[in-house]
């Protein structure tokens, strides 16, 4: 979401990540969920969370979730912190993860910026301890007060927008525990994988990838809008005379419209505009229509040609005839402009 990189998934991989834990009840959990479904995620561990809650950093641990980092106290203001005091924050957060599963490899080389903010300053600092930077490709907005179900229908709603990503959920939210095994059901009902992003170790090397895996928008996927489409010459084919359709099958015929019809009439009588002597729809059939195609009658004089007339008379003019000829440009050529 910040970035012009992202994990390298294939179409249809997702990968679960939660931040801001552990918090024992709502953690153990979402822990249950999981390995009900034999699935493995990424969790961002608050460091003051796992100095209370140690035992729930080693539940992650023994269940053979990946651990990264999320600062000591979760400031939303990393980015504009002294660089000093957010480089604190980043160890000190490390070192309580570590401190509570007594294992300093057991904790990953992942961080996520609490609230997703970031600076160049503190992106630096952390490729130089030889940290990935983590964001999200799509959120499911479960830290605002929202319900289960508005959290379920959010994380596959984005995810479809996008086929593949990062879903970034809390772990110490109870409407993301109550959501969580809908959204795993669903995912699995429409195909999709769930990967389990690990660090590389000598015995486990890094998955082979080419550069343009990482982009965000492979050049393959990229769509150029700067212009809109030319509109293609094209010509009128020679198109012969349609019907007229069958007044048997239009509904304005019922009674309530013709009502209205008949209203709109006398209203425009009365604004001195007269009506052609041959009005161009019956008022009501002489006898019931059938199916077939008829031809509709011609008015003796259309409203404009009567107005015309009444204009020319006043000031002693002969009528002009403007309105009859509309004949587009010829620049134009019969194109949309």
């Amino acid at each position: 979401m910040q970035y012009s990189e992202t994990l390298p998934l294939q179409d249809h991989e997702v990968v679960l990540t939660f931040d801001d834990g552990p918090l024992p009840h709502n953690s153990n959990q979402i822990l249950d969920i999981l390995a009900s479904q034999c699935v493995k995620a990424t969790f961002f561990t608050i460091g003051s969370m796992a100095n209370t809650y140690p035992e729930g950093v080693r539940k992650l641990r023994d269940a053979g979730h990946s651990i990264g980092t999320h600062t000591q106290d979760h400031p939303l203001n990393l980015n504009r912190l002294p660089i000093e005091r957010a480089r604190r924050e980043i160890d000190d957060g490390i070192a309580s993860v570590k401190a509570a599963l007594g294992d300093d490899a057991a904790v990953a080389p992942f961080f996520r910026n609490p609230g997703l903010s970031h600076s160049e300053a503190v992106d630096d600092y952390l490729a130089s301890q030889g940290i990935q930077t983590w964001s999200a490709d799509f959120l499911a907005d479960d830290w605002r007060n929202i319900s289960s179900s508005r959290v379920y229908d959010l994380a596959i709603k984005r995810l479809e927008e996008k086929g593949r990503g990062i879903l970034l959920i809390h772990d110490i939210q109870a409407r993301t525990v109550a959501a969580l095994p809908k959204i795993l059901l669903e995912l699995k009902a429409r195909g999709y994988r769930i990967v389990h992003v690990v660090p590389a170790t000598p015995e486990r090397p890094a998955t082979p990838t080419e550069p343009q895996e990482w982009q965000l928008h492979p050049p393959s996927e990229t769509v150029a809008i700067s212009h809109w489409p030319k509109i293609p010459n094209f010509v009128f084919a020679d198109a012969g005379t349609l019907p007229a359709p069958s007044l048997a099958d239009l509904d304005w015929r019922d009674g309530q419209s013709m009502t209205l019809a008949e209203s709109d009439r006398g209203r425009r009588a009365t604004r001195g505009v007269p009506l052609p002597r041959e009005a161009p729809w019956p008022r009501q059939s002489p006898k019931p229509l059938d199916n077939a195609a008829v031809a509709l009658p011609v008015p003796a004089q259309s409203i404009f040609e009567i107005q015309e007339k009444q204009r020319a008379a006043s000031l002693g003019l002969a009528p002009s005839s403007h309105h009859a000829e509309r004949a587009l440009p010829e620049a134009t050529n019969g194109r949309r402009g």
